[in-house]
């Protein structure tokens, strides 16, 4: 069946969109490697990468305590957020009755809605003092951030998991019940299993949503640039050194935090390859 000019013109306005988004991450892109590429080929990818210690002022850029802070307080996130969210989601999915489910639902995704800087106030007025009375040390930490970016990965990690584990067929429930299963026992022998994928999407697409912030961790990690060696320590993350130098950067400097721009934007690349990797292979089974 012929197309109508009508409707050409909507295909070619829709690709002209589509094209539209694939142009700005590609300028983004050429952006980033452009400002950040010549410190990297003037003082080595490797040495950038693994150097231990950041003083721009005598011409020294080492980002691995950065990177070392990104994984502590990814990882510390991870912990916290991921168990809670996906028992959350199994609560909402599984045993809720409908009406709780659709009031508790909306009000977790509403979490993503909240600007960072209030979750970065919260921690800094009650999480901060909090970690300083009962743990030690400056309050400062990678504990108060893992636990200020749990929170705020679980409207992801929930958003996705109850989808997951509602798109498992009914009749996988349906034949544990008549095997005399328990519903424990059909949710941890079946439908995890089966929504596997789903969930570890949701995983990691928190992990990028908690390595890529900044304004809440600045607040409450304490932004030192050593590497942290407990979670009691201060520590500084590739996102925090952007967003506190970028503003009175120059020279070699600027082009450094650029740099690592370009080390944070491989990073969250390489996460989404395995996310969309995950959610690809749950399609094929």
């Amino acid at each position: 069946m012929a197309m109508t000019w009508q409707e050409k013109a909507i295909e070619r306005l829709l690709f002209l969109i589509a094209l539209s988004a694939v142009t700005v991450l590609i300028l983004i892109t050429v952006f980033i490697f452009r400002g950040g590429w010549p410190i990297l080929a003037k003082v080595g990818v490797g040495k950038f990468v693994s150097g231990l210690k950041w003083a721009p002022s005598r011409g020294v850029f080492g980002i691995l305590p950065m990177i070392a802070g990104s994984l502590w307080v990814t990882i510390g996130a991870l912990i916290v957020g991921v168990p809670l969210g996906v028992a959350c989601a199994v609560f909402l999915a599984e045993i809720a009755p409908p009406r709780v489910g659709a009031f508790v639902k909306p009000a977790i995704e509403l979490l993503a809605g909240i600007p960072s800087v209030v979750y970065g106030f919260m921690g800094l007025v009650i999480l901060v003092p909090f970690v300083r009375t009962v743990f030690g040390g400056p309050g400062f930490s990678v504990l108060a951030a893992a636990i200020v970016l749990g929170i705020m990965i679980l409207p992801t990690v929930v958003s996705i998991s109850y989808d997951a584990i509602r798109s498992v067929p009914r009749v996988y429930r349906e034949g544990m019940y008549s095997l005399g299963a328990t519903r424990w026992q059909t949710i941890s022998m079946v439908i995890l299993p089966a929504a596997r994928s789903g969930i570890l999407a949701s995983v990691i697409l928190g992990m990028g949503r908690a390595i890529g912030e900044t304004m809440a961790v600045i607040m409450v990690a304490g932004n030192a640039t050593l590497i942290p060696r407990s979670p009691l320590d201060p520590v500084r993350t590739l996102t925090s050194n952007i967003a506190l130098e970028m503003g009175y950067a120059a020279g070699d400097h600027r082009t450094a935090l650029f740099a690592t721009g370009i080390v944070l934007f491989v990073i969250i690349a390489i996460l989404n390859l395995i996310a969309r990797r995950v959610l690809t292979g749950g399609v094929r089974r």
